[in-house]
């Protein structure tokens, strides 16, 4: 018989902590026993998964006591506060938010890219920034081909990154703007319905939002290339579910089209849609509610020797969140590596 393990779900009624039911019961992943966990306004709700019924509890420091795995999708300072006493209990927790990701003894990790590196993890692992996730498994089939020197990637995300409640200001001002009310803005920076805002965190000294120096930073360590020279736009559109990323590349060596569009094709988490002149290109609501990273618009960049640009989108919530985290848990239990220690 398979072994079970004892999971809990930190953040179990954000979008996330949704989605990573659904993925849960969709992958048959091995559970033993279930514990959904939030903030005190989040305890007492009902949540379905499979045919159960599972009251969420409020977190506490005593809440991790004979847990296996925790999936955190709770926001960076539930992490910092919780993961401590989570591993300290021997659960391993796999967190979605920023807290852990530069942190130089904690692995980030998409497994298909860079799954060796749970080998030496210590009981925390995170799980990369959305639009991180979906970028780096096409770097990692373009670096492996031809070596990268070079990448700009602009983003176009979807509100869904920025919460439940950024969704339904979205919902709310377009109802207004068809009602001819007046439209208000309370969660995102500035009116997002008919609208896109190249904002999204906060703004540094440097003039870069902290979401694009995530996506830079995270692309470094995750491909194991400090040296890289990449750079990001970051833009929130008005698009409920679905990332998408506008990517150019220059490469060390020469190769053909054919040659980047085959090496796309034969990764496991990309799916190559790329006839352009029969309109066989993906958009976010094409890519919404499935896995794969999509890759079209494939072409030589006429202004560099040896650059290609490519259009990039994936589900944001799933490969980007629920999915990929629920992956490391499956990449652990495989290679046997629940265990670790704390030194």
């Amino acid at each position: 018989m398979e072994k079970q393990y004892n999971v809990a779900i930190l953040g179990a009624t954000g979008k996330v902590g949704q989605e990573l039911l659904r993925t849960l019961s969709e992958r048959n992943f091995p559970i033993k026993n279930l514990k959904l966990l939030a903030s005190s306004k989040s305890k007492d709700q009902n949540l379905k998964f499979k045919d159960e019924l599972l009251t969420v509890e409020e977190v506490n420091n005593n809440s991790f006591k004979d847990i296996d795995i925790v999936l955190a999708s709770s926001g960076e300072d539930i992490a910092k506060l919780y993961a401590k006493s989570a591993v300290e209990e021997g659960a391993c927790f796999i967190d979605n938010s920023n807290a852990f990701r530069m942190d130089t003894n904690v692995p980030l990790v998409v497994p298909e890219v860079n799954g060796e590196d749970l080998k030496n993890h210590r009981g925390i692992i995170a799980n990369p920034n959305c639009s991180t996730s979906q970028l780096v498994p096409v770097l990692k089939v373009l670096d492996d081909l031809a070596g990268l020197t070079r990448v700009i990637v602009s983003t176009y995300q979807s509100v869904s990154g920025a919460g439940k409640e950024a969704m339904e200001e979205l919902s709310e001002q377009v109802s207004q703007w068809h009602t001819k009310m007046d439209i208000t803005t309370k969660i995102l920076p500035k009116q997002i319905a008919f609208n896109l805002i190249p904002h999204i965190d906060k703004f540094l000294d440097n003039g870069y939002t902290k979401e694009e120096i995530k996506v830079i930073n995270e692309s470094r360590k995750i491909l194991h290339r400090p040296d890289l020279l990449i750079t990001c736009t970051a833009v929130r559109v008005p698009v409920f579910v679905g990332h998408s990323e506008s990517v150019t590349v220059d490469l060390k060596q020469t190769v053909s089209i054919d040659e980047v569009r085959d090496s796309l094709a034969r990764h496991s988490l990309i799916k190559v849609i790329d006839d352009p002149l029969k309109a066989e290109y993906i958009t976010p609501l094409e890519a919404a509610a499935s896995d794969p990273v999509y890759v079209s618009r494939i072409r030589k960049d006429t202004s560099s020797i040896n650059g290609f640009n490519l259009w990039v989108v994936s589900d944001n919530l799933r490969i980007g969140a629920a999915l990929n985290t629920v992956k490391i848990a499956e990449y652990l239990i495989k290679y046997n590596l629940l265990n670790f220690s704390l030194v």
